[in-house]
């Protein structure tokens, strides 16, 4: 990954100071260790730190055309690059490097705006089009790669980070209450709004623009929906999912530079290990993390698919004082709090495979296109829930499943919608969800019918019937676990001192958004063991982690303290 940012005075007029980009810069600078530089160019200022991917000694960024009038800060890869090359070469292009960056700039000049919608791959964008004196920004298809920007008194600010806008002298740190209470109801902050109020995310699919006098004009050049459905013979499935899921692979192993793979021992990363393998001329280095609790480690099934296809195997155990560790930090990365416990063994194995490769494919997306979570195995049951009179499903099935305990609630939300027809299920069942791959994958996977990809109490069935002869026997037939973090064995244990400073300290009561006396009992309800409520604890802790970092403290500033070492001035309430 790369970091890019600018600054756009379009109203002001004032001269970008290059210290101003210079230290955004540094803010991001973790994004891209190999390489950093800015361009100024009067009121406009563009920077970018880089992480060298694809020819590592001709993409140094800011980059411009032949003739200097256009320039690009660009985070991400571009698949089909080689393709737009030799397009734009016949068109009579000529190109001095071999990136897939200098494609983009000359795409820009060929096609103008229309040139993000050829772009197939992962990407947060910023051209500079000096003769037009306007700046565009855009975003992936799917929002694979973040970008943000702000409006002050008319100016225009971007970053691929938050923080690096929070360094600019003008922008308030202080938070948005409505994206407050949407973060506690979905456990994130739905586009474009982000918990920093007046900071916006450059929506997944769109493009903006801000021209000579200021206006900013935004579009969305490329969108999702289920389209109808065709029953074809599952042969015919199994060998389109085999073809684009192959090219898929192909495409992201487009690197100068080593790559490997996160292994987890479940059939998606087990996939796309076993793709690896047979598309590289030397032992795949694949990583698997586990964790100090019994029930919660993978790591024998990864181990499996690591002898199967003989890979270069490695493992990373984490343990709960990790978490104490390094939850500021991973809460600094975010810009944001972390919703997910799993970020915590994603950042650590993240961090142990860079010790031996620079890129890492993982098996992300293939639940939410291929149905593998469990809400999904009850989806067979729709066409016959259809069936019941409207009476008996409002007078009899929705209040059972009003009555069911707070344990069942995963199947409660999957069976409150088993009304609806299928793409609006799935959307409810995922919030506002847009996807999570793009391209031919994504579209040949919605196109297939829900009663192919499930059979009865069987998700994911399709996709384990299409790599049936490909993927141990062990793999296609154990239970699915996901990457569960043991939060809630840590939190009754190791962690139960940090869990509770962190949400019944003086600072966090005094915030005034939530019900203490509420947040105790269940606190105390889950320490005593009477209810799970690991996952709420977690999200609340996170907040108010989120509020000493980024709002509480003086000064932007890399945390390196540890969770208790935050709270040290912060006395424990005695009791719950």
């Amino acid at each position: 990954m790369c970091g890019i940012c600018g600054v756009f005075n379009v109203q002001s007029g004032d001269p970008i100071a290059p210290e101003l980009l210079q230290r955004m810069n540094v803010l991001i600078s973790h994004r891209g260790p190999d390489d950093s530089g800015i361009y100024l160019d009067g009121p406009l200022g563009i920077g970018s730190t880089r992480l060298s991917i694809i020819d590592l000694s001709g993409g140094h960024q800011p980059l411009s055309n032949e003739t200097g009038d256009i320039w690009i800060v660009f985070n991400g890869e571009i698949w089909n690059y080689k393709t737009l090359r030799a397009e734009l070469i016949e068109k009579g292009h000529r190109f001095r490097t071999n990136s897939d960056t200098e494609t983009i700039i000359h795409a820009y000049e060929e096609y103008g705006t229309g040139c993000i919608a050829r772009l197939e791959g992962m990407f947060g964008l910023a051209i500079w089009d000096r003769p037009r004196r306007c700046l565009l920004l855009a975003r992936d298809r799917v929002g694979k790669k973040p970008l943000y920007y702000t409006r002050v008194d008319g100016d225009l600010l971007f970053a691929s980070e938050i923080k690096a806008l929070l360094s600019h002298p003008r922008v308030e740190r202080r938070v948005d209450i409505q994206a407050l209470a949407d973060y506690l109801s979905v456990r994130y902050v739905p586009g474009p709004a982000t918990l920093f109020a007046n900071i916006c995310k450059v929506q997944p699919g769109h493009w903006l623009l801000c021209d000579a006098e200021g206006r900013l004009r935004e579009e969305c050049y490329w969108d999702f929906t289920f389209g109808k459905t065709e029953t074809h013979p599952i042969e015919e499935y199994i060998q389109g999912v085999r073809q684009h899921i192959q090219q898929a692979v192909e495409e992201r192993m487009m690197a100068d530079v080593p790559l490997g793979a996160l292994l987890s021992g479940g059939v998606d990363s087990s996939i796309i290990t076993g793709i690896m393998s047979q598309l590289m001329n030397q032992p795949v280095k694949t990583f698997a993390v586990g964790f100090d609790v019994p029930g919660f480690s993978e790591l024998p099934y990864a181990r499996i698919v690591a002898d199967h296809f003989g890979t270069e195997h490695h493992e990373l155990v984490v343990k709960g004082s990790d978490l104490a560790t390094y939850w500021p930090l991973l809460t600094w990365h975010r810009d944001e709090p972390v919703s997910e416990p799993s970020d915590l063994g994603v950042y650590l194995i993240s961090k142990f495979a860079r010790q031996y490769v620079k890129v890492v494919l993982s098996g992300e997306g293939g639940d939410e296109l291929f149905a593998g979570y469990p809400k999904y195995v009850v989806d067979w049951l729709a066409r016959y829930y259809h069936l019941l009179p409207p009476a008996i499903r409002d007078r009899l099935v929705t209040p059972l499943l009003d009555r069911l305990p707070y344990n069942m609630r995963k199947l409660k939300m999957a069976g409150r919608v088993l009304s609806l027809p299928a793409p609006q299920r799935w959307m409810d069942w995922f919030g506002v969800f847009k996807g999570t791959q793009i391209n031919d994958v994504l579209s040949d996977a919605a196109s297939i019918p829900s009663n192919v990809k499930i059979h009865p109490f069987q998700a994911k069935y399709l996709l384990k019937r299409t790599y049936r002869d490909f993927l141990p026997e062990p793999i296609l037939t154990r239970k699915k676990m996901g990457f569960n973090v043991p939060v809630s064995d840590w939190f009754r244990g190791t962690q139960h001192n940090l869990i509770s400073r962190l949400l019944l300290s003086e600072r966090a009561l005094s915030r005034g958004f939530l019900n203490n006396a509420y947040i105790a009992s269940v606190l105390r309800e889950h320490m005593e063991g009477k209810t799970n409520y690991g996952g709420q604890l977690f999200i609340l802790a996170s907040l108010e982690l989120w509020f000493r970092v980024f709002i509480d403290s003086p000064h932007l500033a890399y945390p390196e303290a540890t969770v208790e070492e935050l709270l040290e001035d912060i006395p424990a309430v005695p009791s719950l």
